[in-house]
C-alpha cells in the first residue's frame, strides 16, 4: 500500500478495504497463538491450505492465521465464518473432514463441536457457549477475526479511526475523552489513566516519552502476550494517541525475551505501521512526529515495577527507586514518561472512536470497562476471559470456567497472581473490581486468577508463591529480601512437621513488618498470599502444627498412605505402579505400604479403583 498523508487518505482506505472485504465474506479463523501454536495449529493452517487447493475451493474460502481466540482448553481452534461455527481440539486427520463436509456440503462434524462436561450439552456457535457467552470482549473480540500480520485486516474493523479523531479533536478534548471515561490502569495499581497523562503533560520538560509496560512475569498469566500477539495495532495505535495528547514523540514498547511470537509479530506490526505513514514524521499531515522501539525485557519480575523499568531500559540493573519524583515527572533519562500496561494502550483507541460515555456505561462507578483474566487452574474452562467489571468471582469461576472438575469442591482463588490473595468460597460473591478484591485481602493485579480445588493445601501454596517472589526479589531493602527469605523458612517448618502456634504468630509478624517496610508493590503486596490464607484458612495451619497433618494429604512430611483391609481387593496394580516396592502382597489378598520404602509420591493413591489407598 502508498504512504498515506492526511486522515482524509485514511478514511479513503478504509473505505476501499471494507469494500474489497465484505462481512459476509467465507473464512476460515485457526488460532495461531502461542497455546494453539504448541497444539499443533501451524500444522493444521498448512493442511487446509492443501486441502483447499486439493478441492479447489481456495479461491472462494479465506484462510487466515488468527491471534489466540482465549478458549485454550480446547485448542486448536478452528472458527468458520460467516456462520459462527467452532470446531475445537481439531487434528490433521480432521481437516479434510472440514473442508469437504463442512465447507462444501454444510454438514456438521458432531465430533468436533465443544461439549459442556456438565450437563453434555453441545454447541455449534462460539457465541452460544457459556465460556464466550457470559463474557463481554471489547479488547479480545478481534483476537479470533483478523490476521494480525495484516494492518490492512485492522483498518477494515475500524482500526485507526480513534488516531482519526484525537488528531481531529485535537489533545486537550482527546485527554478529556480518556479523563471522563475514568479509564484505571490494567496492570495492576489501577491508578486513572487520564490522571497519570495530565500529570506527565504538565510536567515541564523539552523531552517526554511514553512506554508500554509488556513485561508480563506472573506465573499463568498471558493477557498482554495475547493482545500482542493477536491484535498488535491496537496497542500501537493507543500509545500514538497517547503520546499526541502527551506530547512525546518517542515510545518504547519493554516486551519479554520469552515472548517469541509476539516480539515478532509487534514488529511486524510497527513496519507496517511506519510504512504506512501513521509512525514517524509528520503523522496524518498533522505536524506529530513519534515512532516506537522494542526493547527485550530479561525475564525479571521486579521489571513490572515502573522504576525498575525504566532502570532496565537505560541499561541499568533493573531495581525500584524510591518516589516521588514520579516517572509522570520524572522518568526515562530523567524526562516525564508515562507507563501503561498493554491492556491499558489497547482500551484507549475504543475510547477515542466510541467516546467516554459508551466505556463508562460498562462495569462499575469505582471500574470501568472491562478486564482480561486467564482462568487458569482447577476448572474446566481454562483461558482467557475478558468480562465487565463487577462480574462476580462465582459468576467467573462457574459461568463461563463451567466450575470444578472431576466432582471435586471448589476451594479458593486467588486473583492478581503470586501477589494476590487467596478467597474462599464465602467470598465467591465479591464483585471483580479494583476496590472490592482489595477490600477482602487480595487485588485485582493484572490479571491472573488461580482456581483451586480441595485438594489443594492452602499452607503449601502460601509457601509456593512466597518462594517465587522472594527470588524475583531485587534485594534493594531488608524487610523485602530478608523478610521473603524468613517468612519461607517459616512456612517450610510448618509444612514439614516443624511448626509450632509461635511459628504463626512469627508469621503474621514478619508479613506485617515486610508490608509495612517494603520500598516498591513488590515487597507490599508480597505477603498477600500469607495473610490471606492465615485469615481465611487459619484452621489448615493449625492442623499442621498441632496435629502435624496436612488436610489436603499435599505436605509429604505430614502425610501417611495406608491400604484399607475392607475396600483392597487384591488387584496388585498399586503393587505394580509403585516406583520403590513399597507395597507387598498377593493377588487377591490384602496389600500392606511399607512405610520406611514409601517415598509418598501417592501413586498408589491415584491408580486404585476401589479408593482403598487411604492418606492420613
Amino acid at each position: 500500500m502508498a504512504r498515506i498523508k492526511t486522515a482524509k487518505q485514511l478514511r479513503k482506505l478504509r473505505k476501499q478495504i471494507q469494500t474489497a472485504r465484505p462481512a459476509n465474506r467465507k473464512a476460515i479463523a485457526v488460532c495461531a497463538g502461542t497455546g494453539c501454536k504448541a497444539f499443533g495449529s501451524f500444522e493444521l493452517i498448512k493442511a487446509f491450505e492443501k486441502s483447499l487447493a486439493k478441492h479447489k475451493m481456495d479461491k472462494e474460502w479465506e484462510l487466515r492465521a488468527t491471534g489466540c481466540h482465549g478458549f485454550c482448553e480446547r485448542g486448536p481452534l478452528v472458527l468458520l465464518f460467516p456462520s459462527g461455527v467452532l470446531y475445537q481440539r481439531v487434528q490433521l486427520a480432521d481437516v479434510d473432514d472440514i473442508v469437504v463436509e463442512t465447507l462444501k456440503k454444510d454438514n456438521i462434524l458432531d465430533r468436533l463441536l465443544y461439549t459442556d462436561p456438565n450437563t453434555g450439552d453441545a454447541y455449534l456457535k462460539e457465541e452460544d457457549i457459556p465460556f464466550y457467552r457470559h463474557q463481554n470482549r471489547l479488547v479480545l473480540k478481534q483476537n479470533g477475526f483478523i490476521d494480525p500480520g495484516s494492518i490492512e485486516d485492522y483498518i477494515n474493523i475500524g482500526g485507526y479511526h480513534g488516531l482519526d479523531r484525537a488528531l481531529d479533536m485535537g489533545s486537550d478534548k482527546s485527554l478529556d475523552q480518556v479523563v471522563r471515561a475514568e479509564l484505571r490502569g490494567r496492570g495492576g495499581a489501577g491508578f486513572p489513566a487520564g490522571r497519570k497523562w495530565s500529570i506527565c503533560r504538565e510536567a515541564k520538560a523539552d523531552q517526554r516519552y511514553v512506554v508500554c509496560n509488556a513485561d508480563e512475569g506472573d506465573p499463568g498469566a498471558f493477557m498482554d502476550r495475547s493482545i500482542l500477539e493477536g491484535n498488535p495495532h491496537s496497542v500501537i495505535e493507543g500509545m500514538i494517541i497517547g503520546a499526541f495528547v502527551i506530547g512525546a514523540s518517542e515510545g518504547y514498547v519493554y516486551l519479554r525475551q520469552e515472548y517469541p511470537l509476539a516480539i515478532e509479530r509487534f514488529g511486524l506490526a510497527l513496519d507496517q505501521a511506519r510504512d504506512l505513514g501513521l509512525l514517524g514524521k509528520d503523522i496524518l499531515g498533522s505536524g506529530f512526529d513519534f515512532d516506537i522501539q522494542i526493547n527485550r525485557g530479561g525475564g525479571a519480575f521486579v521489571c513490572g515495577e515502573e522504576s525498575a523499568l525504566i532502570a532496565s531500559l537505560e541499561g541499568r540493573r533493573g531495581v525500584p527507586r524510591r518516589r516521588p519524583p514520579y516517572p509522570a515527572v520524572e522518568g526515562l533519562w530523567g524526562k516525564p514518561t508515562n507507563i501503561n500496561n498493554v491492556e491499558t494502550w489497547a482500551n484507549v483507541p475504543l475510547i477515542l472512536a466510541k467516546g467516554a460515555d459508551w466505556f463508562r456505561g460498562i462495569g462499575t462507578e469505582g471500574s470501568r470497562g472491562t478486564k482480561i483474566f486467564s482462568l487458569v487452574g482447577k476448572v474446566n474452562n481454562t483461558g482467557l476471559v475478558e468480562v465487565p467489571m463487577g462480574m462476580t468471582l462465582k459468576e467467573i469461576v462457574y459461568d463461563i470456567g463451567g466450575g470444578i472438575p472431576g466432582g471435586k469442591k471448589f476451594k479458593a482463588v486467588q486473583t492478581g497472581g503470586p501477589s494476590g490473595g487467596c478467597l474462599p468460597e464465602a467470598k465467591l460473591d465479591v464483585p471483580v473490581d479494583f476496590d472490592s478484591l482489595a477490600a477482602e485481602g487480595s487485588m485485582m493485579g493484572s490479571g491472573g486468577m488461580i482456581v483451586m480445588d480441595e485438594s489443594t493445601c492452602m499452607v503449601d501454596v502460601a509457601k509456593y508463591f512466597v518462594n517465587f517472589l522472594k527470588f524475583e526479589s531485587c534485594g534493594n531493602c531488608t524487610s523485602c529480601r530478608d523478610g521473603l527469605e524468613r517468612m519461607h523458612e517459616i512456612l517450610e517448618d510448618i509444612t514439614s512437621g516443624r511448626g509450632t502456634l509461635q511459628s504463626i504468630e512469627l508469621l503474621q509478624e514478619v508479613a506485617a513488618t515486610v508490608r509495612a517496610t517494603s520500598l516498591c508493590a513488590l515487597g507490599t503486596t508480597s505477603v498477600n498470599p500469607v495473610q490471606s490464607t492465615l485469615k481465611y484458612f487459619r484452621d489448615e495451619y493449625l492442623a499442621h502444627v498441632e496435629d502435624k497433618r496436612c488436610p489436603a494429604g499435599v505436605c509429604k512430611p505430614l502425610i501417611t498412605f495406608t491400604i484399607d483391609a475392607d475396600k483392597c481387593t487384591g488387584c496388585m496394580i498399586c503393587a505394580r505402579k509403585c516406583p520403590q516396592d513399597a507395597i507387598e502382597g498377593k493377588k487377591k489378598q490384602v496389600h500392606r505400604v511399607i512405610q520406611d520404602k514409601c517415598i509418598k509420591c501417592g501413586i498408589c493413591h491415584d491408580v486404585c479403583k476401589f479408593d482403598a489407598v487411604i492418606v492420613e
